[in-house]
C-alpha cells in the first residue's frame, strides 16, 4: 500500500547516532505524499549530544514537516481518540523505548503516542537502534515481534567486533517496511 495520503506519526527516540539517516526519510515520506506528525521522546527533544544539538534537530524536523513536534505525554494522549494517525513509526527506537513498549510502561511522549495509536488497532513500525539488542534487550524485541500490530524494520549488527550486542535498523528498508505494515505484513527478512 502506498504512503500517499497517509497520516504518519513519526516518533524519534534517543538513539541520536541514527538521526542523520532517519530525518531524510521523513523528507522522503513527505515527497511521497504522506503527512508527518512528529513526536519526540523527552531525551531526544532536550539533550544535546556529539551528534547534534536538540534545538537544531527540532527546528529541522518542524521545518520539514511544517508541524510542531509533540513532546509531552499530554500532547501524545489524544492521538488515538482523535484518530490522528494511520500508522506510527518509531525510528530510531532506542533499547529503552523498546523495553518500555514490551512491558507496557507508558511514561514518555513516545510510549504514550504508541499506546494511544494502538487503541485503534493500527500498525506500529519499530526501527531498532540499541547497544544491547543482542543482549538483555533481545527478550523485549522478541515480545514485540510476536505482538499484534508491531512490524520491524530489518536490522543487523552495528559493529560485531567492538559492539557485539549492538543492533541498528537499515534505513533503506524504512519506507518499504511502512508499506508492508499498512498491509498488515512483516517485511522479510527481519535480520540482515
Amino acid at each position: 500500500m502506498e504512503v500517499k495520503g497517509k497520516k504518519i506519526g513519526f516518533v524519534l527516540t534517543g538513539s541520536f547516532c541514527t538521526f542523520s539517516k532517519t530525518i531524510p526519510k521523513i523528507k522522503e515520506l513527505i515527497k511521497l505524499g504522506a503527512e508527518i506528525i512528529p513526536i519526540m521522546s523527552y531525551n531526544s527533544y532536550s539533550l544535546d549530544t556529539r551528534f547534534g544539538k536538540s534545538n537544531d534537530f527540532i527546528n529541522q524536523i518542524e521545518t520539514i514537516t511544517n508541524n510542531k513536534i509533540i513532546h509531552t505525554i499530554q500532547e501524545s494522549e489524544p492521538i488515538g481518540p482523535k484518530h490522528l494517525t494511520d500508522i506510527m513509526i518509531v525510528a530510531p527506537a532506542s533499547g529503552n523505548t523498546i523495553s518500555k513498549l514490551a512491558c507496557d510502561i507508558i511514561d514518555t511522549p513516545a510510549t504514550m503516542a504508541v499506546k494511544s495509536h494502538l487503541r485503534n488497532n493500527l500498525p506500529v513500525v519499530v526501527a531498532p537502534s540499541t547497544n544491547n539488542g543482542l543482549g538483555a534487550n533481545l527478550v523485549n524485541i522478541g515480545k514485540l515481534i510476536n505482538r499484534k500490530n508491531y512490524y520491524f524494520v530489518p536490522f543487523k549488527q552495528d559493529n560485531p567486533i567492538t559492539k557485539p550486542r549492538s543492533i541498528v535498523f537499515d534505513s533503506e528498508y524504512l519506507i518499504k517496511t511502512i508499506e508492508f505494515a499498512l498491509n498488515n505484513q512483516q517485511i522479510e527478512p527481519i535480520l540482515l
